[in-house]
């Protein structure tokens, strides 16, 4: 029995509509209007819109692993309406119940029921199990900034006014109104909706375990490409609280260099980091658990 059961019809509608109208902007691009500043402002409005969901709804919101400036958060919240993944309430809620519980029943988009529904078949049903009153006494500490409780109050015409409105409105300084809401509204986002989801089915399935074994989350080079950081999974389910997720100084993480940008223009402060001794001891731990662990004979019967 997994955590969601019946089809949410909105959800549905909309992500078919989405997906449909993605298809059509690459045809408009092909057969219409073909506009390099339509392309370049719909890369520009995706790496916004990403930033707002890995730095602000995930690693500041979800985990706490910064503080972040009125502004700051603003900017989060209002392209993170523009990503139409929820509010930041609801979304920091789900992941903070993925955290608590991952790989069990209540977990909402556990990869124990299967790749697609990890990676977005949780999206299109209802809720099942998860009472909101248990899912609200997650996020009481977010519920107090006003910024959130409006971006909550206020989630769909923000997420219309910044996901579609304002791309289109901008698109007429060069004269291509409708080329930019389709790109930069609805290529981009189904773009970043599936490269999101790649954290929730990709790195729960592919991908080494560094630093802890027990928990089915995966360190993947290839989804940390497609998420702005966000790939070095194993090592955020151990050291969740780190506002890193690539904790080397090679590792592909923009998000982590975003926040430490932010924190050097006075946007961000309390920049949390697991001390190396920690992170030494994890490593040390999970080497010997896999020097340790039985291994099959070479030639067994069968």
């Amino acid at each position: 029995m997994t955590t969601r059961t019946r089809l949410h019809w909105t959800n549905f509608s909309f992500v078919v509509f989405a997906h449909l109208a993605a298809a059509f902007a690459i045809v408009y691009l092909c057969v219409f209007t073909f506009s390099f500043w339509t392309i370049g402002f719909g890369v520009l409005w995706g790496t916004l819109c990403g930033l707002s969901i890995t730095g602000g709804y995930h690693r500041l919101f979800s985990h706490g692993a910064y503080e972040a400036s009125w502004p700051l958060r603003l900017f989060y919240l209002l392209f993170g309406a523009a990503s139409v993944q929820n509010s930041a309430l609801s979304w920091a809620a789900d992941h903070r119940v993925h955290h608590a519980h991952t790989d069990r029943e209540p977990d909402p988009y556990s990869v124990q029921h299967g790749f697609w529904w990890a990676h977005i078949g949780w999206v299109l049903c209802k809720p099942k199990n998860i009472g909101d009153r248990k899912r609200k006494s997650l996020v009481r500490d977010l519920e107090a900034d006003p910024l959130i409780r409006f971006q909550h109050r206020f989630y769909v015409p923000l997420a219309l006014l910044f996901g579609a409105g304002a791309p289109a409105a901008i698109g007429t300084a060069w004269g291509d109104p409708l080329g930019a809401m389709l790109v930069a509204g609805f290529l981009r986002l189904v773009v970043q909706w599936h490269a999101t989801f790649s954290v929730n089915s990709f790195a729960h399935l592919v991908g080494s375990k560094p630093y802890e074994k027990s928990s089915s989350a995966r360190d993947s080079l290839l989804v940390a490409l497609m998420t702005m950081g966000e790939g070095y999974h194993n090592f955020h389910h151990r050291f969740q609280a780190d506002y890193r997720n690539g904790v080397r100084w090679y590792h592909f993480d923009p998000t982590k260099w975003w926040v430490w940008s932010a924190s050097r223009l006075g946007l961000a402060r309390k920049l949390r980091r697991v001390p190396k001794d920690r992170i030494r001891a994890a490593l040390a731990a999970t080497k010997l658990e896999s020097q340790n662990a039985p291994r099959r004979p070479d030639h067994a019967p069968l």
